[in-house]
């Protein structure tokens, strides 16, 4: 089976499916930093795609799903429209929301090294 890029409707679906399971403390957050889901530019990874889905934005931080590896991710940006790290965490919505959450809360970076690739 060849891998297509994600279509804006199935991409709702997962959103959808997400805001159901999110705590309200994550539903307040998300109200405030999501925005219309819009393609951003990542290369190389997504370049296949024509980009990535970004659907939030807080800060100069991104929310972006990886339709490579089915999760959402955060990466910090300088310049609107490109996503300069790529990331596969295989995360819900809602643990990514929950992640800004307590970065927000604690200060702590929550977002796991590991699974980075600098471009």
């Amino acid at each position: 089976m060849s891998w297509t890029p994600l279509l804006e409707e199935n991409l709702w679906d997962t959103i959808n499916s997400a805001w159901r399971r999110m705590r309200p403390a994550q539903r307040k957050l998300w109200e405030v930093i999501r925005i219309s889901p819009e393609k951003w530019i990542q290369n190389p990874y997504g370049d296949r795609g024509n980009g990535f889905w970004v659907v939030a934005i807080i800060g100069s931080t991104v929310v972006w799903y990886n339709d490579i590896e089915h999760g959402f991710n955060c990466s910090t940006f300088t310049k609107w429209g490109i996503i300069p790290d790529y990331w596969c965490n295989q995360d819900g919505l809602e643990v990514t929301v929950q992640k800004l959450l307590n970065q927000i809360t604690t200060g702590e970076e929550q977002v796991g090294k590991a699974t980075l690739h600098n471009l």
